[in-house]
């Protein structure tokens, strides 16, 4: 999937293209950005200008250290517009590699969502019917609609309901915009300061983020798989249930048989 000449041009950037992690799989380095397709409008109005205006106070503040958090540089089009023909634009860091210790992206998590805490009091956007398998999944999650009729395989269906029915009252904390993607999306600068790309916003407690975090590093970037005994009971638990959920659903295809083997502290602890 490449930019049309219209993105590359209202973005003014070259036509010479190439893939860089992100956006799924599917962005590209384009000049100095990296475009990222499918991004919806209306949330990328309400989330890119936020992060911009982080993103600066981050990079400025007084007292920084070399060392702190960082957030990739949303930029808009020529004509202010942050979404052209479904692509969004965020500045290029180069030099970068990926972050995959778990600890570490755990706390970056942490230090991010204090800060949008901070800066973001409402979010629009979470008033709105879903708008894609993601939303949709996020809302089942949280027993907000009901689980489909029409899951594939007999095993998925039989995981999803052994997840909703462990589900409970126990409170997760408030919700506040949280990144719900942030394994895979951290890079390092050379400096050593970590950066996020590809802010995936949804308006849900810190702890399902954090949740989905360490579901994702184990399933899908070599995490130590000891660490999911952390997340068996308690809120932890109730938050570990929602995420699996939520991945079941939005990944296609789901690999049912990979999740059972990463989840099977919190298996065992529903069949106990």
């Amino acid at each position: 999937m490449r930019p049309s000449e219209h993105v590359l041009d209202m973005f003014a950037v070259p036509g010479d293209t190439e893939p860089v992690p992100g956006g799924r799989g599917r962005s590209v380095r384009a000049g100095d950005l990296v475009l990222s397709p499918d991004r919806d409008p209306v949330t990328q109005d309400a989330l890119s200008p936020r992060l911009a205006r982080l993103a600066v106070e981050l990079d400025t503040r007084p007292g920084r250290d070399h060392r702190d958090l960082r957030i990739a540089m949303p930029v808009p089009a020529r004509d202010g517009s942050w979404v052209v023909e479904g692509w969004a634009a965020t500045r290029h860091e180069a030099g970068t590699r990926q972050l995959t210790d778990l600890t570490a992206l755990l706390a970056v998590g942490a230090v991010l969502h204090a800060e949008l805490a901070r800066v973001v009091s409402d979010w629009p956007p979470a008033r709105r019917g879903p708008e894609n398998r993601w939303a949709e999944a996020e809302r089942v999650a949280f027993g907000e609609a009901p689980l489909p009729q029409d899951v594939p395989h007999p095993a998925t269906e039989r995981l999803l309901r052994a997840l909703a029915e462990h589900r409970d009252d126990t409170p997760l904390g408030p919700d506040q915009l949280v990144h719900g993607d942030l394994a895979g999306n951290v890079l390092l600068d050379p400096d050593g300061a970590p950066v996020v790309i590809d802010v995936a916003p949804y308006w849900r407690p810190p702890l399902w983020a954090a949740s989905t975090t360490v579901l994702d590093a184990v399933a899908w970037h070599d995490a130590d798989p000891a660490i999911m005994a952390d997340w068996v009971t308690g809120a932890a638990g109730q938050a570990m249930a929602r995420s699996a959920i939520f991945r079941l659903l939005s990944d296609r295809p789901a690999d049912t048989e990979r999740y059972e083997r990463v989840l099977s502290p919190l298996l065992a602890r529903l069949r106990s």
